[in-house]
């Protein structure tokens, strides 16, 4: 019987120099319990000893979720008086004799709330940074979270085929995003997404993180849609771009090339390779073509309960790629208040490569 999650964390933190790790409300308290707590005014902390049983800081209204732990936990419930709250925290604290101990957290995650919460119970302890730890804990994905990430792809692409009927010459991005919202509800996304989608034409698309605005579609735009869904706490990341009516040559050129680099970055992505190698070839493709100094961004990153996680697929990356580890092929042309081109495919690793899994055509589509 493989060892259960706890388990792999508890051995981890055995092996190295920290006596506990504190999480708050997230991926990885969402990964070792499968329950879900609010991140909220109301401060709620688990504190994993390496040796031991877990201590649950919670409000007491919260305390019926304790039953569905799927591990034995220690609860330190407190009432709706903030003065009263450190006392909990002390009494968690003090439970597994951590004062003055190494409590490792995820800094990424972890507020300043539950931080002085915490701190206040071990005013002695050291808090370095945990996050690669828990990061290893949780960058190979099994069967089932593949299954999950699986799923969420395929409700990512009905959700953008079901919304292209309804893009128009003359509607804004911002009704476009609007419209692919819906469709990601109405498919099965669960409402938590894992990022707004971002739906850019024309000069906004240069921008790769540019936000829907009022601008209206026109004719020799290019669109960039970046859109995911939440499927089982688990996520899809994909990016299309389409042309709006007729386009300048150069434009179809550089949808080819980006195609082109994208096919390329999946195809190099081989376990035991570095992270770093899956950016060059995809890169490789696009600086041959002369377009190098506009693609700005890495060509990837890791996917799961986390749009953005481990491994990052990013240029002196050294992170070796491992069986089952999923993340982004990315990349892009864009060129300043004129057009950007995006294509983005998910992909997990196996013995023989790189499975994407992203099935959704990659060729210039013309609309209106």
């Amino acid at each position: 019987m493989s060892p259960s999650r706890l388990e792999r964390l508890a051995a981890s933190l055995q092996s190295s120099d920290l006596s506990a790790v504190a999480l708050n409300p997230g991926p990885t308290l969402f990964y070792l319990s499968r329950l879900r707590f609010h991140l909220m005014e109301r401060p709620v902390v688990l504190l994993i000893p390496a040796h031991g049983e877990p201590a649950l800081v919670l409000p007491e209204f919260e305390l019926p979720k304790v039953d569905s732990f799927p591990f034995k936990v220690q609860a330190f419930p407190y009432g709706e008086d903030p003065s009263e709250w450190n006392a909990a925290f002390r009494r968690a604290v003090g439970s597994l004799g951590l004062d003055g101990q190494r409590i490792g957290v995820e800094s990424r995650h972890l507020r300043l709330l539950e931080f002085h919460h915490v701190k206040s119970g071990a005013p002695l302890a050291e808090f370095p940074d945990a996050s690669e730890i828990l990061a290893a804990l949780r960058v190979r994905k099994d069967e089932n979270e593949i299954a999950a990430m699986r799923r969420a792809v395929r409700i990512a692409e009905q959700a953008l085929s079901d919304t292209i009927p309804s893009i128009r010459i003359g509607m804004t991005e911002r009704e476009l995003a609007s419209e692919l919202l819906m469709q990601l509800l109405k498919n099965g996304s669960e409402p938590d997404l894992p990022f707004a989608p971002i739906v850019s034409a024309g000069p906004n698309s240069a921008n790769p993180h540019a936000s829907p605005s009022e601008r209206k579609l026109q004719v020799g735009d290019l669109l960039v849609v970046d859109w995911g869904a939440t499927y089982d706490g688990y996520i899809s990341d994909l990016t299309r771009t389409f042309a709006i009516g007729s386009v300048d040559e150069e434009f179809r050129r550089i949808h080819q090339i980006v195609q082109e680099a994208n096919a390329a970055g999946c195809a190099s992505a081989k376990p035991g390779l570095p992270a770093a190698h899956v950016d060059r070839a995809a890169r490789e493709v696009i600086e041959r073509s002369g377009y190098g100094e506009f693609f700005n961004h890495r060509t990837g990153h890791g996917i799961g309960m986390e749009a953005h996680e481990d491994p990052y697929i990013r240029g002196g990356n050294p992170q070796l790629l491992e069986t089952g580890m999923a993340f982004t092929v990315e990349p892009g042309i864009y060129l300043p208040r004129r057009n950007g081109v995006r294509i983005e495919d998910n992909v997990v690793m196996t013995e023989g490569g790189a499975e994407i899994l992203s099935n959704m055509s990659r060729e210039l589509q013309v609309i209106g």
